[in-house]
């Protein structure tokens, strides 16, 4: 499978990081396991290619998906040593962009892949655990199973991902190596505005097929 391929299916599969708000934290494995089946409901209910339907994605992944994700930590650990001599406003910058190119990312995700069951493995958590490993498995018809592993870490409001792994392959280790090289090239705010030319690009081709229909 190309690494691109897998990070679609690995940003349909972040969805499965969705729980209800609780007085008391959901174990990270239960958080996954009991939601799942829900998640991928709403994903296969709608199937139209319309703007109507990109926009309820988009609703949905803001509301349900994001807030359990730790996207300071993910763009700090993606950044690497740069991060350290970004000044705050070059750290919320890159968190903004970060995040908007990986929702970006969720979406089309939804719009490729179908019809998938996802396995989650079972876990022990130890009463001290500030962080922790949940190993789950894609299955698709007719294909080979997909192991993802998310490196969760426990916070005041619960568990949230900050990493994700698909066949070995880590998604901050994989934009690390990116965003070294654009920082060595053109420093901070030449990867700040990599990432926004990104996002961009991204909208205005967005805009440009909208207008052809």
């Amino acid at each position: 499978m190309k690494t691109r391929s897998i990070f679609l299916m690995l940003c349909l599969v972040m969805v499965a990081v969705v729980a209800p708000v609780s007085a008391s934290p959901v174990p990270p494995d239960e958080l996954i396991r009991s939601t799942v089946h829900d998640v991928l409901e709403i994903i296969n209910q709608d199937r139209r290619a319309n703007d109507e339907s990109q926009k309820k994605l988009l609703d949905f992944i803001d509301a349900k998906v994001l807030p359990h994700f730790d996207f300071e930590r993910m763009t700090k650990l993606a950044v690497g040593r740069a991060w350290r001599r970004a000044t705050p406003e070059q750290k919320a910058s890159l968190v903004t962009e970060f995040r908007t190119m990986l929702v970006r990312t969720y979406t089309r995700a939804f719009t490729l892949y179908k019809e998938v069951s996802v396995e989650t493995k079972p876990l022990t958590v130890p009463d001290n655990a500030d962080e922790v490993t949940v190993k789950t498995v894609i299955l698709r018809p007719g294909a080979q199973p997909v192991p993802v592993d998310y490196e969760m870490e426990k916070t005041d409001s619960g568990w949230k991902a900050f990493d994700v792994t698909v066949e070995g392959i880590s998604l901050v280790a994989t934009h690390r190596s990116s965003f070294a090289e654009k920082v060595q090239q053109s420093g901070i705010e030449g990867l700040i505005q990599s990432l926004s030319d990104l996002n961009k690009n991204a909208m205005n081709e967005k805009s440009e097929k909208a207008g052809k229909k």
